[in-house]
């Protein structure tokens, strides 16, 4: 099944990520966890980017969910374009959405993921309110 982006999804970083030989199995494409892998790669980087690194002594961002749709398999050698986008801005939480593709094959999506991020007090293990950085950056601009 193939999971649905909404339309009011924001573009919010990209960044290219090289494809390493140890990233392939024994089939000789990108094994699928890894996909995972990249996905946070540039969800934490464009995270670090907006609200620095968690302060566990404070809040930030946990994930509870994640999920890939695999469209084409990635081989070595190659680099990825990642393009992170962020939708449904909640009170503690927001959505994000990104895209795989090859550097060499622009427009060709190769996987697509995302996962939802709620902001939690770490001490209470309690969601709090988003920090303004952060809800301005993923909030509608037409709202």
């Amino acid at each position: 099944m193939r999971f649905i982006v909404p339309e009011n999804k924001r573009l919010t970083h990209e960044m290219r990520i090289p494809i390493r030989w140890g990233d392939m199995d024994a089939m000789g494409h990108v094994n699928n966890t890894i996909y995972f892998r990249y996905l946070e790669i540039v969800r934490l980087e464009w995270l670090y980017q907006v609200a620095g690194a968690p302060d566990l002594a404070g809040s930030g961002p946990v994930i509870v969910n994640a999920f890939c749709n695999f469209q084409l398999q990635l081989e070595y050698p190659g680099e990825i374009l990642a393009r992170h986008y962020v939708t449904n801005p909640g009170r503690s939480s927001f959505d994000t959405y990104i895209t795989l593709e090859r550097c060499d094959q622009p427009g060709l999506v190769y996987a697509e993921g995302g996962a939802t991020t709620v902001w939690i007090d770490y001490k209470a293990k309690k969601s709090v309110p988003l920090p303004e950085a952060v809800r301005r950056l993923v909030q509608d601009p037409a709202t």
